[in-house]
């Protein structure tokens, strides 16, 4: 079975001068020429819903999972008439506690306060076939808190966001990447069908869809 590359993208906008956290950005253009490269290679860009089969190794294809992380405006701005033109979908991690507001927990960081989508936003995201997935509640390192406060930002974000959407929320990305056993077992604990991290490299068909 082939290994299926999972893109991770964060803003889609051009990174300010002297901004740390450089590697967070990608420009509209370079997007659009990413999008277009992974077109004409013959690969399916998917949500990670839809791609789901293939990383549990019961269909063969030459797909790509397409992710964006926080909920930026830019990602509906930019990125989804992209997705569209190629007919790909995206899954975006929505920091439920934070829609409509800003990026404060890594805003000094980024170089910026960013807007992030607001429910009409999101609305349209998934209107447009794209989906929403889960990335907490307030974005924090959930290595450092308590059992009750893991639960409330994994298990929490997901019913906000259903409750918000009226559209089942399957998807969780831990926030920094930060995915211990505990922190993978309260993905499993609160009813989603898989979780990514940032560990670099392909993700192999039948492995563990938690990360």
């Amino acid at each position: 079975m082939k290994p299926v590359p999972i893109l991770m993208y964060h803003n889609i906008a051009v990174a300010p001068q002297g901004v740390r956290l450089r590697g967070l950005y990608v420009s509209p253009r370079r997007f659009a020429r990413q999008m277009a490269l992974l077109h004409w290679l013959g690969y399916r860009g998917l949500s990670m819903s839809a791609a789901l089969p293939y990383l549990r190794g019961e269909r063969e294809g030459k797909v790509a999972v397409i992710t964006l992380d926080d909920g930026y405006r830019d990602n509906l701005e930019y990125a989804m008439p992209v997705l569209q033109r190629h007919g790909f979908t995206a899954t975006c991690y929505v920091v439920s506690a934070a829609i409509g507001t800003d990026n404060h927990w890594d805003a000094q960081q980024l170089g910026t306060h960013k807007p992030l989508m607001d429910m009409n936003e999101l609305c349209r995201w998934r209107d447009a076939g794209m989906e929403v997935g889960a990335h907490s509640r307030h974005h924090p390192h959930l290595p450092e808190l308590s059992e009750s406060e893991l639960d409330d930002e994994v298990a929490g974000s997901r019913r906000e966001l259903e409750g918000l959407l009226a559209v089942p929320v399957t998807q969780f990305c831990y926030p920094y990447g930060a995915a211990g056993p505990r922190e993978r077992e309260a993905a499993r604990r609160a009813g989603f069908a898989a979780a990514v991290t940032v560990r670099r490299g392909r993700a192999q068909p039948g492995e563990d869809l938690f990360g």
